[in-house]
């Protein structure tokens, strides 16, 4: 398991779908090397520079947080199970409500389809709240994503993060 990186007042409380192989193995969300997430966190605005995943303990320090759907590592997300999605959306639901952070972002469409059974949600904020939090639903930055560059994912970010006002 990966311990989430929470602190008070979270602007953004990001949320992976699962942990891969190598956050497993390096404890460290979002750690495989192809992945998107660091570089277009910083290059979205979100962080002065990129962070290595090594160093997600800095993240509350900027109003952000991270957690995952759904605990269990895998190889690829669709490895999952309808019934683990589901129950992690109820999981994530609880920490958010808990936590309060200003705005949750899930990193994943097709997970947030099936975890909070909204089967035609689409990139972009959502009409509906998961734990009193309004939502924004991100491209997977997984390298397995190919539908999205890094360049569209770091542009969606930044429309989020002018959107709550960062």
């Amino acid at each position: 398991m990966i311990d989430d990186v929470l602190g008070p007042s979270l602007d953004v409380l990001f949320c992976g779908i699962n942990p891969g192989l190598m956050s497993e193995a390096t404890g460290h969300h979002f750690a495989r090397p192809g992945n998107r997430f660091w570089p277009a966190l910083h290059l979205s605005g979100f962080t002065p520079r990129r962070l290595a995943p090594s160093e997600q303990h800095l993240l509350p320090r900027y109003g952000l947080g991270i957690t995952n759907v759904v605990a269990r590592p895998s190889a690829k997300a669709s490895e999952l199970t309808r019934e683990e999605l589901v129950e992690g959306g109820r999981r994530l639901a609880a920490l958010v409500a808990e936590v309060r952070p200003k705005m949750l972002a899930v990193l994943g469409v097709s997970a947030y389809r099936t975890a909070f059974a909204c089967p035609k949600a689409v990139v972009g904020p959502r009409p509906e709240t998961v734990g009193g939090a309004p939502v924004w639903v991100l491209p997977n930055p997984s390298g397995l994503n190919a539908h999205w560059t890094l360049a569209g994912i770091v542009e969606e970010l930044r429309r989020m993060r002018e959107h709550t006002g960062r």
